[in-house]
C-alpha cells in the first residue's frame, strides 16, 4: 500500500486549455526521507477524454507511459516500465500531463501523489510479463547482392510495455525471431527505458535490437533510431531530425498518413547523414519516412501512401508493423524492411538510403541494384511507378532498368506487393 500523500492536483482541463499548451506541468514537492514514488491518475468517465502521464525529477526527464497506464511507481531499484530507476530526490518533481483529447465539456482529472515503499515496489513489478523462451526460428531468406553486402529482415516500429505495447522485451524478441527476422527496433514512445534490456534481449534471442523512441506528439510522430539518449518530444517538432543526427542517431517520420497522429508538420525534415556528412550524394540527408504503415494491411489498394510519396520522391522508404497486442495488430514483419548492410550497420544502411520494403518476409521483392531493380518471385505481378507505365513481370527473377525515385510491385487489382526506390 501506498503511504502518505504528498500532493493531491484535481483540475478541469477545457478545450481553451489545450489550445494554450498541449503538456502541461504540475508541480509536487517531495522531502528527503522518501523512499519510493507513486502516482495515480484519475480521469472522470466523460465520452472522449484521452490524457497522457508523464514524470520528471528535480535533475531531469524521468518517463511517459501515455494513455497507457493510470497508475505507476518509481524508485532508485526498478519503476513503472516506461520510467527510469530514479531515486526519490529531494525537491519540485513535476507530474506531466498531455491533453491529447479534451472534450467540449472539459476533462476532469485527479492527480495524486503518494509515498511508496520497496514492497509495493516489488509486487507491482511482479505483475509485469516475463521473458518466455527463446523460439524455433524460420530458415532465412537468402538474397543475392552485387555489391556483397547482405540483405538483412527488418521491422522499424514496435512497442513494448516500455509504452503501450503488452509484451516485455524479451518477449517481443522472442516473437519477432519466430517470424524470422534479423533485425527490431523497438520504439516505445517519448521514453528510452527499454534501452537498458536490449542488449541482453538481443544476446539471448539471437536477433539485432535497434535502440528507438517514438517521439510523440499531437503534431505527427517521428521515430529516432540509435543509442543516442532521449529527444525531448516537449521541443518543437521541426528540431528533431537535427538533434538526432547531431548525435549519430537516424531520424524517420512515422505514419505520415494516420488518423489524428498523422505528419502536420510543414515540410519534410532531413534524415540522418552518411558518414561524410553529406547525406546521399553531395546534397542534404535525404528524408527517412515510413512510407508502409501495417495500417496499410486494410486496403492495399489505397493510393494515399504511394500519393504521398511520389510527391516526395527523395524520401527514403522503411515500414513499420507498429506492433502492440497479439490479436490487435499486424505481426513484426508485416510490412518487413529490407536493408541492405555491411555487416550489421543497420543505421549505416538506413543513411544510406539500402531500403526496400515488401508486405511479408516471403512472396514479392523489389530490390535496387544499382540502376536496375529486381523483381524476386514477381511473375504475374506489375511493374510500375508514378507516371511510369506498368510493366508485366514474366518469371521469378526479372532484372529491369529503371531510374531512381519511387517504384513498386502491384497485382491486377491495385494490390501493392513491394516497394523500392
Amino acid at each position: 500500500m501506498s503511504g502518505r500523500v504528498l500532493q493531491v492536483h484535481k483540475h478541469t482541463w477545457t478545450p481553451a486549455d489545450r489550445a494554450e499548451l498541449q503538456i502541461r506541468s504540475l508541480p509536487v514537492d517531495v522531502p528527503r526521507d522518501v523512499e519510493a514514488l507513486r502516482i495515480d491518475l484519475d480521469v472522470a468517465a466523460n465520452v472522449g477524454s484521452v490524457i497522457d502521464l508523464g514524470a520528471q525529477s528535480p535533475r531531469g526527464y524521468v518517463g511517459w507511459s501515455g494513455g497507457a497506464r493510470r497508475q505507476i511507481v518509481i524508485s532508485a531499484e526498478w519503476s513503472t516500465p516506461g520510467y527510469l530507476p530514479t531515486r526519490g530526490y529531494a525537491g519540485t518533481w513535476q507530474v506531466l500531463l498531455g491533453l491529447h483529447r479534451v472534450p467540449a465539456d472539459g476533462a476532469r482529472t485527479t492527480v495524486t501523489v503518494s509515498e511508496s515503499n520497496a514492497g509495493e515496489v516489488a509486487r507491482l513489478r511482479a505483475l509485469e510479463p516475463a521473458d518466455p523462451p527463446v523460439p524455433l526460428r524460420p530458415p532465412r531468406r537468402t538474397l543475392p547482392s552485387s555489391s556483397g553486402l547482405t540483405w538483412l529482415a527488418a521491422d522499424f516500429h514496435t512497442h513494448t510495455v516500455h509504452s503501450d505495447g503488452s509484451l516485455s522485451v524479451g518477449g517481443l524478441a522472442a516473437l519477432a525471431v519466430s517470424r524470422g527476422l534479423d533485425v527490431l527496433a523497438i520504439t516505445d514512445h517519448n521514453t528510452t527505458s527499454h534501452h537498458a534490456e536490449l542488449p541482453a534481449a538481443a544476446t539471448r534471442y539471437g536477433i539485432q535490437l535497434v535502440p528507438g523512441q517514438e517521439i510523440t506528439r499531437d503534431t505527427g510522430h517521428a521515430n529516432a533510431f540509435g543509442d543516442i539518449g532521449f529527444v525531448d518530444f516537449r521541443t518543437p517538432p521541426a528540431t528533431w531530425a537535427a538533434e538526432v543526427a547531431s548525435r549519430g542517431g537516424v531520424f524517420s517520420i512515422s505514419h505520415p498518413l494516420a488518423g489524428d497522429c498523422a505528419w502536420l508538420v510543414d515540410g519534410l525534415v532531413a534524415g540522418s547523414r552518411d558518414a561524410s556528412g553529406t547525406g546521399s550524394g553531395d546534397g542534404p540527408a535525404r528524408p527517412l519516412a515510413e512510407v508502409w504503415h501495417s495500417s496499410w494491411e486494410i486496403d492495399r489498394t489505397w493510393g494515399a501512401p504511394l500519393s504521398w510519396w511520389s510527391a516526395r520522391p527523395e524520401t527514403v522508404p522503411i515500414g513499420g508493423s507498429d506492433f502492440h497486442l497479439v490479436g490487435s495488430d499486424d505481426l513484426p514483419g508485416a510490412p518487413t524492411t529490407w536493408v541492405l548492410c555491411d555487416g550489421d550497420d543497420v543505421l549505416g544502411a538506413l543513411r544510406s538510403g539500402r531500403t526496400a520494403v515488401s508486405a511479408g518476409r516471403e512472396g514479392p521483392l523489389l530490390l535496387r541494384e544499382g540502376d536496375e531493380v529486381v523483381c524476386f518471385n514477381a511473375d504475374g505481378l506489375l511493374l510500375t511507378g508514378p507516371g511510369q507505365p506498368r510493366r508485366l513481370i514474366h518469371g521469378d527473377l526479372v532484372t529491369i532498368r529503371c531510374e531512381p525515385g519511387p517504384w513498386w510491385l502491384e497485382d491486377g487489382r491495385r494490390v501493392v506487393h513491394a516497394l523500392t526506390h
